[in-house]
């Protein structure tokens, strides 16, 4: 095992709550809200149901865990499936800018599921999702980008997350986190392919993710042993998954910087690619006075993450699809003002205008762009108006950013709207669902989240 590698197992098996600051442990209450939102949103919505049928047919009939789509115990390791799943499909959930990892859907899942189960507080599920966030998002920035390209970060990186979320509720010591890593790193998986399809393999893996992290931290637990190098070792994960990995990444002032802060919340219901120049549209629309109608074209300037993974989807075959589609989020944001949940669902595949619009959109690479990507994720759009006129507009931080973050009151408006668009709880009960994740550090029993 490395240097780096022991670094990070000590500090997970070291970190105590009282050595996370005060505002950490309110932006992991807000990062929790957030994931909930996301988890309730999708309620209804193909594929998740496969995965309650899955998890009705295979797992207990009732159970500590809660399923939140439906209501219903199970497992934890059902739970876990199932709203890790449910969380990731309305492309509202968190990311890390310089990891390309969405924390959220795959550390929640798992480390509420097992707090349940093991009859854990609300202090200790706030420390056990900060060991995941930190873990998950320096190992994420270990693999470096080649990694992105091909593999799914959430998907491969996620069950290392989760894992060390569950390890942390387990109190595993620094010998256990290094199995842990082991085993919960030789099951990531995760490719990007499924995009040209339009498959649903994008929530197939966050539950598999969260499953999985728990599945490793459960047996490690009671024994079972994993490799002792699995991130750097010449037949790790790394040696497979990565061309510029940097061990350095893995033990990056673990303490004193805390990774989890770093986290944005998505303000558009799409993909984070889709974000900056969405917003770099919209500055550039309402500074000069623009509709629709008023552009012949929009050149967004972009990194080559975006194009990897934006780049594969042309006409969108899906609603979900879609959210992949810059010309198509772009379209929303000229034609309706805005991307969410309500425009992509009723007018993405269904409005000429918003068709006419996304055939108006090209990506180009931009050295400037790509250069600060992924720890920053800027937005450049030139755009030719109907006129003759050529403007652009740039944003250095989109809606979401942590220096161009959403407060309490935008985080509880957010959730109020992912519910309400799911129905999957009234909005009487949503309130409560709020209430209780602010008190989150003061609660002894989480079978109040339901």
């Amino acid at each position: 095992m490395s240097q780096h590698t022991q670094a990070l197992t000590e500090f997970l098996a070291g970190l105590r709550y009282e050595q996370i600051p005060d505002a950490v442990l309110a932006r992991t209450e807000d990062l929790f809200l957030d994931w909930l939102g996301s988890a309730l949103a999708s309620a209804g919505s193909h594929p998740i149901p496969l995965f309650e049928h899955y998890a009705a047919r295979m797992g207990p009939a009732d159970g500590p865990a809660r399923i939140f789509v439906n209501r219903t115990g199970s497992s934890a390791y059902f739970a876990a499936l199932v709203n890790g799943a449910s969380s990731h499909l309305v492309e509202q959930d968190d990311l890390h800018n310089s990891s390309v990892l969405h924390p959220a859907t795959v550390v929640f899942p798992a480390a509420l599921a097992a707090a349940q189960d093991l009859g854990k507080t609300g202090r200790e599920l706030l420390l056990a999702s900060v060991a995941g966030y930190e873990a998950g998002i320096r190992i994420g920035e270990f693999f470096g980008r080649s990694h992105y390209r091909i593999f799914h970060t959430t998907a491969t990186v996620g069950t290392l997350a989760a894992a060390v979320a569950v390890g942390k509720l387990l109190d595993f010591d620094q010998q256990q986190f290094t199995h842990l890593l082991g085993s919960a790193g030789t099951q990531a998986a995760g490719l990007w392919e499924f995009l040209r399809d339009a498959a649903d393999s994008k929530q197939l893996h966050t539950a598999k993710a969260a499953a999985d992290g728990l599945l490793a931290a459960y047996l490690t637990a009671d024994g079972l042993t994993g490799a002792q190098n699995i991130l750097e070792g010449e037949q790790g994960m790394a040696a497979g998954m990565s061309s510029d990995a940097d061990p350095s990444r893995l033990s990056d002032r673990l303490g004193t910087r805390w990774a989890l802060a770093e986290t944005s919340f998505k303000y558009h219901a799409s993909c984070r690619h889709t974000h900056p120049a969405a917003d770099a549209l919209l500055e550039l629309m309402q500074r000069e006075g623009l509709c629709a109608d008023d552009i012949s074209s929009v050149i967004t300037r972009v990194h080559q993450g975006a194009i990897d993974v934006l780049g594969r989807v042309t006409v969108p075959q899906s609603v979900h699809q879609a959210k992949f589609s810059m010309g198509t989020v772009l379209g929303l944001i000229a034609v309706h003002g805005k991307a969410g949940l309500p425009e992509f669902h009723t007018l993405a595949m269904t409005d000429p205008a918003v068709a006419a619009f996304r055939d108006k959109v090209s990506m180009v690479l931009d050295p400037e762009v790509d250069g600060a990507y992924p720890a920053r994720w800027l937005g450049r759009v030139t755009v030719k108006t109907s006129d003759g006129r050529t403007l652009s507009a740039a944003i250095d931080e989109p809606k979401g950013d942590p220096g161009n973050t959403l407060s309490r009151p935008e985080l509880e408006d957010k959730f109020r709207r992912l519910v309400q668009f799911s129905g999957a709880r009234s909005m009487d009960e949503a309130g409560v669902l709020i209430d209780r994740v602010w008190r989150l550090r003061d609660t002894n029993d989480l079978s109040v989240l339901a």
